[in-house]
C-alpha cells in the first residue's frame, strides 16, 4: 500500500473517526456546571438578525395578491429569476450560473453528488469543517488531508502529493475565516489552487459562508474562483440573515449548471417559493438593505472578538497562542504548554461552566495531535459579559490541570 493510499484510507469510517470527540462534547455538556456558557457553534447573534426588515418584506408579499399566489406555486429548479439576478450581480457572474439551494450544506451535497464519483478521493482541509465530511459520505470516505497554514490551505503540499501519484476528484476548502482555523486563503494561494485544479482536472469546492463578515485585514478576492471552470463556489444567507431561511446558492461553471439542475429535479425540485419571494423583497426593495444588515453584524462581531482576545490575554497570559481574527465567528487558540492535557482541560472547563469545541473534533487525518492542541471558541452569539465570564471560568480550569 502506498503512502498516498494509507493516508487516504486513514478515515475510511468517518463516523468512527468523528464520533469519539463528538461524544466527548456531548458527555461534557451533560455534566457541565449549571448555567454553563457555550462557545460551541457559529450561530448569528440574535441582535444581528433583521427581524423588523424581514417582517416588513413578508407583509409586502402578502399584500401583493399576484406575488403571494406566485409564491405559493412551484418555481424553477435553479431559483427565482429576481433572486438569482441579485446574487449574480454581487458575484460578478451571469445569472444562468447561479443555482439557489436550501442552505450551505445542501449546496455542498449537490456539489459532491455532481463531481465526486463513488469511492473517489477528495482532498480536504486539515483541520476540517466536519459538516463537509458528513455531506461527502454520500459519495466517498476516502480523504487526502491537506494542512491549513497561517495563509490557508497548503497548496504546495497538495501539489507534492499529486506529483507523487495521488489522484483526487475534488479539493475542499473554506477560504475566508476558516472554520475552525479562522485564517483566510491568500490571493496567491487562490490562484495557485485553481491553476493546480485546471492542470490536474479536479474540482475545487469553495465553501464561503463567512465571506461577508470581514472586520479587519485585506479582502483576498473571489474572482479567481468564479472565473474558473474548475471551481464550485458555495455560499449561504445563514450567517448574515439567519440559518432559519435555509437559503444559499452555488456559483457553477456553465458546463455544470444542467447536471446540477437535473440532479435537483430528482431530489427536492426547488427551494421554497415563499421564502425566495420574501428574500427578493428584503434584498431588492431597498438596494442598500443587505449591506446595512451586514455592517451591523460586522461591528458586533468585531467587538466580541476583541473582547474575547483581550480577556484571554489578560487572564491567561502565555497559556494560549492567540491570533486576533480578521472576520468570521471563530477563534482557534493553541495551547503553548505541552504538559497541559487538552482532554483534562476540556473536562475541567465544563465543570467550571464553560464549554467549547476541542480541536481534536476537527482533525481530518489519523494524526490528530496538531489539532488537539487547539481549542475552538465561537464568540458570535455570546455577549461581551458572557465572553469575559467564560474566560474567567477557563482560567480556573487551567489552575486545576
Amino acid at each position: 500500500m502506498t503512502a498516498v493510499t494509507e493516508e487516504a484510507s486513514g478515515l475510511t469510517a468517518l463516523a468512527r473517526g468523528l464520533s469519539a470527540p463528538k461524544g466527548f462534547v456531548e458527555a461534557s455538556l451533560a455534566t457541565a456546571a449549571p448555567g454553563a456558557i457555550r462557545l460551541l457553534g457559529g450561530i448569528p447573534a440574535p441582535e444581528a438578525l433583521p427581524v423588523e426588515a424581514i417582517g416588513a418584506a413578508s407583509a409586502r408579499l402578502w399584500q401583493d395578491v399576484g406575488g403571494a399566489l406566485a409564491g405559493l406555486q412551484y418555481s424553477a429548479a435553479p431559483g427565482s429569476a429576481a433572486l438569482r439576478d441579485w446574487i449574480a450581480s454581487r458575484e460578478g457572474v451571469d445569472p444562468r450560473r447561479i443555482v439557489v439551494t436550501n442552505g450551505g450544506m445542501h449546496g455542498l451535497a449537490l456539489a459532491v453528488l455532481t463531481v465526486v464519483e463513488r469511492d473517489a478521493t477528495v482532498a480536504v482541509d486539515d483541520p476540517v469543517f466536519p459538516g463537509f465530511l458528513w455531506a461527502l459520505e454520500v459519495a466517498t470516505t476516502r480523504l487526502l488531508p491537506v494542512p491549513v497554514a497561517a495563509d490557508g490551505f497548503d497548496v504546495e503540499h497538495l501539489a507534492r502529493r499529486l506529483a507523487a501519484g495521488a489522484r483526487i476528484a475534488a479539493a475542499y476548502t473554506v477560504p475566508d475565516f476558516h472554520n475552525p482555523a479562522q485564517v483566510s486563503l491568500s490571493a496567491a494561494k487562490r490562484q495557485a489552487l485553481i491553476a493546480l485544479a485546471e492542470r490536474h482536472g479536479f474540482y475545487v469546492i469553495v465553501d464561503n459562508p463567512y465571506r461577508a463578515l470581514r472586520f479587519a485585514g485585506q479582502d483576498q478576492g473571489d474572482a479567481v474562483f468564479n472565473d474558473s471552470d474548475r471551481a464550485i463556489h458555495v455560499n449561504t444567507f445563514t450567517k448574515t440573515l439567519g440559518p432559519g431561511w435555509r437559503v444559499g446558492w452555488l456559483v457553477l461553471p456553465e458546463h455544470l449548471v444542467d447536471p446540477v439542475v437535473r440532479l435537483r429535479n430528482r431530489l427536492d425540485v426547488h427551494t421554497s417559493s415563499v421564502t425566495q419571494a420574501i428574500l427578493e423583497r428584503l434584498l431588492t426593495d431597498d438596494a442598500g438593505s443587505f449591506d446595512r444588515i451586514v455592517r451591523g453584524a460586522v461591528a458586533l462581531y468585531r467587538e466580541r472578538a476583541g473582547v474575547l482576545v483581550d480577556a484571554l490575554r489578560e487572564h491567561l497570559p502565555g497559556a494560549l497562542e492567540v491570533v486576533p481574527p480578521e472576520g468570521g465567528l471563530f477563534l482557534w487558540p493553541r495551547l503553548t504548554d505541552d504538559a497541559v492535557d487538552p482532554a483534562a482541560l476540556f473536562r475541567r472547563a465544563a465543570a467550571h461552566g464553560v464549554v467549547y469545541q476541542p480541536g481534536e473534533f476537527f482533525a481530518a487525518g489519523p494524526e490528530r495531535r496538531r489539532s488537539a492542541r487547539h481549542l475552538r471558541f465561537a464568540y458570535s452569539d455570546r455577549t461581551p459579559h458572557e465572553l469575559r465570564e467564560a474566560v474567567r471560568r477557563l482560567a480556573l480550569a487551567f489552575e486545576d490541570v
